[in-house]
């Protein structure tokens, strides 16, 4: 492989990321990959594989999360350089899964071409798990949300994100092998068209059933985040916050992530009788509110949390379970980094990883906090008995950290893919967006305009049962598509040997 492909090969990598913005581009990255497995097939080496891949996988990357810079720089306050070159270094060492998965398909193809989709779909997979579950994981633009208004979409309540990214893989390698093989290989080709056919037609299935309806209030604060944390700021955002909560007399109101930018000690001494406030208008029957706020002190530990307020019951608490490096705790050896980031509340304590819901007028609604909507696997435990399940999904989040940006689009794809995995609405109240209901086939019924202050009135519908992928998912976790990937690879490794045998 010349060396001048190794940057288009960046560039096709590149290119997919608008996919994960604008569902209707879904095509991009089957064609995208598509060209990178015909890329593959003449490539001489497994180190030049890898360099393939690697270089599409930065591309992919780097395009696609480039909005960290904002974070870091803007707010962070670090040097322009030092951040692109923080965003840059990330992309990159993701991207060494998917070089590995390369190098390993140059390796290991036979020239068979339905035995080598399917081995590219198997390594393809085993790179997306390592990439979504290793040091702590990073999911974000697995291949699968830019499905999701795709026909691959249907597999969604069987294989989740991941499968849907595997099936991905084995389309894109049964088209690329219809290039190499100049027509020949048309077999795969017509066996991925077939595919996607079938399942525009049939769609997702219906697997839940209705536990009835919800009147919901979302709350969009639009707090600058250079401004969050500023005392003089606090006041008004404290009256902003209260006014619309007490404004809501029946349903559910739900405020985003932090929304109250103050822990206990700090909230009674800034505003007296602020929260005692809240609890006594949420003590009348009929209204409950879930609202953002950090827990604990700095002496004991404090939780990134989701308080919970309804007549009759004590007051519901989730503390955020699955934390941001850098952002919400400190790797080892790595405090220096937070304390250039200059982020309050930069070092929370980890929640329980399965919490119970917050019941009321009759659904279970289980919060997650921002970037745990990446994690449907973690979700998954909370189906663990389809007698307590979830029967809506309510996603509080902040990502004012990355501006104006496509992250915003992006966190609403992800969700939405939650939609479809447990098919159950998925409630979104955000600092600055997206701001939205989602109904439990994965479609936006309503959505407030990005970074503008406001509230979202609406009803969902709650969801009971279980899908096929909540029920494995649930028990086993992902070891079940990882020992499936494994297995597909190490059958075509030694197949390829024996063939080899004279």
């Amino acid at each position: 492989m010349k060396r001048w492909t190794w940057p288009g090969a960046a560039l096709l990598g590149a290119a997919q990321t608008p996919a994960f913005v604008h569902g209707a581009l879904w095509p991009l990255p089957l064609a995208t990959l598509a060209l990178l497995v015909w890329g593959l097939a003449r490539c001489a080496s497994a180190v030049r594989g890898a360099a393939l891949g690697w270089a599409y996988g930065a591309g992919w990357l780097g395009a696609g999360v480039w909005w960290l810079f904002v974070s870091m720089h803007r707010y962070g306050r670090i040097p322009a350089p030092a951040a692109a070159a923080a965003v840059l270094v990330l992309a990159g060492f993701l991207a060494l899964y998917l070089a590995a998965a390369c190098a390993a398909f140059v390796r290991w193809r036979s020239g068979h071409w339905s035995v080598d989709a399917l081995l590219f779909a198997a390594l393809w997979l085993l790179a997306e798990l390592a990439r979504g579950v290793l040091f702590t994981g990073f999911p974000w633009l697995a291949s699968g949300y830019a499905q999701v208004d795709a026909p691959l979409a249907a597999l969604a309540p069987w294989l989740g994100v991941y499968g849907i990214g595997a099936a991905l893989a084995w389309c894109a390698a049964s088209l690329g092998a219809l290039a190499a093989s100049r027509g020949r290989a048309w077999q795969g080709a017509a066996a991925a068209a077939l595919l996607l056919a079938l399942l525009a037609g049939a769609g997702p299935g219906e697997h839940t059933r209705s536990s009835g309806v919800l009147d919901v209030t979302l709350l969009q604060t639009n707090v600058p985040q250079d401004e969050k944390f500023d005392s003089a700021r606090m006041q008004r955002t404290l009256d902003e916050v209260a006014h619309a909560l007490l404004g809501v007399r029946s349903g559910l109101v739900i405020a985003p992530e932090t929304a109250v930018p103050l822990l206990p000690g700090q909230l009674e001494d800034f505003a007296p009788g602020w929260w005692a406030a809240l609890r006594r208008h949420f003590a009348a029957p009929g209204r409950a509110a879930l609202v953002g706020v950090p827990l604990g002190d700095f002496e004991h530990g404090y939780t990134n949390s989701v308080a919970g307020l309804e007549a009759g019951a004590g007051e519901y608490r989730y503390d955020k379970h699955h934390l941001v490096p850098f952002g919400e705790f400190i790797p080892r050896g790595f405090r220096w980094f937070t304390d250039a980031m200059n982020i309050p509340l930069g070092d929370f304590a980890r929640g329980t990883a399965n919490p119970p819901s917050f019941a009321f007028a009759g659904q279970r609604i289980a919060p997650t906090i921002c970037y745990e909507d990446l994690f449907g696997e973690e979700i998954a435990r909370r189906f663990a008995a389809a007698a307590s399940a979830p029967t809506v999904i309510a996603n509080l989040s902040n990502i004012g950290w990355f501006g104006d940006t496509v992250a915003v689009p992006q966190h609403l794809a992800i969700s939405r893919l939650r939609a479809l995995e447990f098919q159950r609405p998925v409630v979104r109240a955000t600092n600055t967006g997206a701001t939205a209901i989602v109904d439990h086939r994965g479609r936006v019924r309503a959505e407030l305009a990005p970074y503008t202050p406001g509230q979202l009135a609406g009803r969902v519908e709650g969801r009971t049962g279980l899908t096929p992928y909540a029920a494995w998912v649930s028990r086993w976790g992902l070891w079940p598509a990882a020992a499936a990937a494994v297995f597909v690879a190490m059958a075509a490794a030694v197949a390829r040997r024996a063939r080899r045998r004279p």
